[in-house]
């Protein structure tokens, strides 16, 4: 791998220094604790749907998608088809009602509707959530820069996170949501670019990506059939279904967003918009990874520089050449579809769009930190620090602990990343580790929003249940081989669905019992 020159060096360094100098700027309105979290509702809505769109596009999608497509094919992108779907629901019911109860954290009603402990499982399943997601942004980060930089992972996610800390320490919700508008502009750009210069460098361009796209099935959705053990294209839909019901409707990253907006109008629209950009933006980096492979199809000798970095990182210390070649051989695109886009950028894309390229990667990372970071650090200063540790603070203490708190979680999240080196894949990481945090969490909402009748005790026995449900189905592949009859049959994708249905149907059993026994009707 070859060094980054000095004119990529310095647009990425420029971009960097931009990011601070609008941290600074915002800094001096960042005088009270309702502008560091929610810039005192004075953001229009189209802002705040760029805002959103770019938190969506993270790294996981600028290297996750094209490595998972170089892999597969295009069944993960059925996850973007089910946004319409969750983003009806969260406009027309969630985004009037966090509008209306006018409190900054997803998770108060949580309180109100089932006591304290639905809060801090809510709580704590969010901020579990929020680490693996910075963690694989982290991860992501470093998987592109490595090759360039030629420094170690763990050194490239210490120096941007102390970038992405800085600025969003210092600028708060109105600097997070301003530089993701530049953010969503820049990696958007990034991507067109990159496939515009493999497209040119494809013999037969655009038909030759179609022609081999067509006879190795990548462009494939998944198969229709019923089959729950695989990631069918219905699995993928009722996963990214869930998911997205619960960013739009639970995720403080985007509840935080709605209260940002001037009306409700304008917030709502700002969910529309999010989709309606994010759906084609995903297909581009779908196409992105469908053309790297017909790419390398087509030049099969440019990748095994990739697949012997692979192949070295899977053998022991010491392993001769000769062992590192057999190994490499016998990889599948799979094994190393990560790690192909930051090879294509390093190997063929030109001194000074590389930078321009490394700078959108960049912007795609810390767009998703800086609003996790200040999304945690509110959830932690409104639902623990004000809740448990003190209820006589003052705005200006609040703010301090908001600061301190957002420095902290930056640092849990780059920890995370730097503990997720050697994952096989990006994009698959991600998934299951949010399925995980996210399922128990929307179920209990779910519950509290639509059934007004179940209480604290019904609540909490269907969470608990839930919960065995999803611990179940998450680490029965560890059961032995004797008790096979005890492992789950379902794909890990359906974790959330299965948790959710199973904490919202018992919640709804639960009460109807009770409601029997004492003769009411719910």
């Amino acid at each position: 791998m070859k060094n980054l020159l000095l004119l990529d060096l310095t647009i990425i360094v420029l971009y960097l220094l931009a990011m601070i100098v609008i941290g600074f700027y915002f800094s001096r309105k960042n005088t009270t604790t309702g502008q560091f979290t929610n810039a005192s509702g004075s953001i229009p809505g189209w802002a705040i749907g760029l805002s959103i769109y770019a938190t969506f596009l993270s790294s996981n999608t600028f290297l996750g998608v094209p490595g998972k497509a170089f892999g597969t094919n295009w069944n993960a992108f059925v996850f973007s088809l089910s946004m319409p779907f969750a983003a009806w629901v969260a406009s027309k019911y969630f985004v009037p009602f966090y509008r209306s109860t006018g409190e900054i954290s997803a998770y108060t009603n949580l309180e109100k509707r089932f006591g304290p402990w639905a809060r801090t499982y809510a709580v704590i399943c969010f901020l579990l959530t929020q680490l693996a997601r910075m963690g694989s942004i982290f991860f992501g980060i470093a998987l592109s820069l490595q090759a360039l930089l030629g420094y170690s992972m763990s050194t490239i996610m210490i120096v941007m996170g102390i970038c992405i800390i800085i600025y969003t320490v210092l600028g708060g919700m109105e600097a997070v949501i301003w530089t993701e508008v530049a953010q969503g502009i820049i990696k958007t750009l990034g991507a067109f670019l990159i496939l515009y210069l493999i497209i040119a460098d494809l013999p037969g361009g655009i038909k030759t990506l179609i022609n081999i796209g067509t006879t190795d099935n990548k462009f494939s959705l998944g198969s229709l059939s019923p089959n729950i053990t695989q990631s069918t294209f219905w699995v993928v839909l009722f996963y990214g279904f869930f998911i997205n019901l619960n960013n739009f409707g639970m995720d403080q990253n985007y509840v935080q967003r709605y209260h940002t907006a001037t009306s409700s109008a304008q917030a709502s629209k700002s969910v529309w918009l999010c989709v309606a950009l994010y759906v084609p933006a995903s297909l581009l980096f779908f196409i992105i990874g469908a053309a790297l492979y017909a790419y390398y199809q087509i030049h099969p000798q440019m990748i095994m520089a990739v697949k012997e970095q692979v192949a070295a990182t899977k053998l022991a210390t010491g392993a001769s050449a000769t062992q590192i070649t057999q190994l490499a051989q016998k990889l599948t695109p799979v094994d190393y579809g990560d790690k192909v886009m930051p090879f294509f950028m390093v190997t063929k894309i030109p001194t000074g769009l590389v930078g321009l390229i490394v700078s959108a990667i960049l912007s795609a990372a810390m767009s998703t930190i800086s609003s996790g970071m200040n999304a945690s650090a509110t959830v932690f200063t409104q639902d623990i620090y004000q809740r448990y540790i003190t209820t006589t603070s003052t705005d200006k203490q609040q703010l301090l602990v908001l600061k301190i708190a957002t420095i902290v979680f930056g640092c849990l999240g780059l920890a995370t990343g730097i503990a997720m080196i050697g994952i096989k894949s990006l994009l698959d990481i991600w998934w299951e580790l949010s399925g995980i945090f996210a399922g128990g969490m929307l179920g209990l909402f779910l519950l509290g929003i639509i059934s007004k009748q179940t209480k604290n005790h019904e609540a909490l026995t269907a969470v608990i249940i839930g919960i065995v449900v999803i611990l179940w189905m998450t680490f029965s592949g560890y059961i032995p081989a004797q008790y096979q009859f005890l492992k789950s049959p379902m794909h890990k994708n359906l974790i959330i669905v299965v948790g959710t249905l199973t904490i919202f149907l018992v919640g709804l059993l639960l009460t109807k019992i009770k409601h029997k026994q004492l003769g009411t009707t719910v």
